[in-house]
């Protein structure tokens, strides 16, 4: 939890910059109301001066994969991914374990994306009960004051990242992708209405319906599929290059989940 709180705190401008101040859009918030976590993105946003890549020109690892530590922009990371079509049999939502407590605190992967993403810190009492606190849905711009009103959405769903290679991981590696708390965007609190008009969709057929939210996010899917070595299908790399022209072509530190 320290790890992911001090990654939060360095990006806590540029998310109050993208979600509150960039671009207008219906919310109910106040300034001050901005989540260290929501949609966030380990990286310095940066603008480069080319402009989106069509997808059709970009055959897939035109770009090699990112070193550990070194920045590029969203389009060049997109181009990594391999197009490959869906997997889409066999899956099972308890192939990938989740809500573990992983460094044994008392807090699992829910609770610990809760604390962080808290607008107003909850008390927490006994084996990690969380009392009051008010959350903030980025999808939407809905503040949430209550943790079982808050949904945990993983960026890419479950299902859409068995159908795009995690049906070939083992156990572990599904768990550990159910439970990424090394970066701060993998998971995200949202409110229920939200997490279940998304789904198992990708950005080819949902996005967030907060105007705000949807260039963070769509960066966020591109960071998590490099990070887990996912796959794109067609649609989808259409859908992400397209609406990606909407969008500052920002700079990305991805870091490589370990195989």
């Amino acid at each position: 939890m320290r790890v992911r709180t001090l990654v939060a705190v360095v990006v806590l401008a540029v998310i109050a910059l993208t979600i509150v101040g960039v671009v207008a859009g219906p919310s109910n918030l106040t300034p001050t109301a901005s989540p260290a976590r929501s949609l966030a993105l380990p990286y310095t946003a940066s603008p480069t001066s080319d402009a989106a890549t069509d997808a059709a020109s970009t055959p897939a690892h035109s770009v090699a994969l990112p070193s550990p530590g070194t920045p590029m922009s969203v389009t060049d990371l997109l181009a990594t991914l391999k197009v490959a079509p869906e997997h889409r049999v066999g899956y099972d939502r308890d192939l990938f374990p989740q809500w573990i407590d992983a460094d044994g605190d008392g807090c699992n992967t829910r609770y610990e994306v809760l604390i962080d993403e808290a607008v107003v810190a909850p008390t927490i009492t006994g084996t990690c009960h969380l009392n009051g606190g008010s959350w903030l849905s980025p999808y939407d711009g809905v503040t949430l004051d209550d943790a079982a009103k808050v949904q945990i959405d993983h960026m890419v769903p479950l299902a859409e990242a068995w159908y795009s290679g995690a049906f070939a991981w083992t156990t572990e590696r599904r768990q550990a992708l159910a439970n990424d708390l090394d970066v701060p965007w993998t998971l995200v609190g949202v409110s229920g209405k939200t997490n279940e008009a998304k789904g198992s969709s990708d950005p080819a057929s949902w996005l967030p319906p907060r105007r705000a939210a949807v260039c963070p996010y769509l960066d966020s899917w591109v960071a998590v599929k490099v990070r887990w070595g996912l796959t794109i299908d067609i649609d989808e790399k259409e859908a992400l290059t397209d609406r990606l022209t909407d969008c500052p072509d920002t700079s990305l530190t991805v870091p490589i989940a370990a195989p």
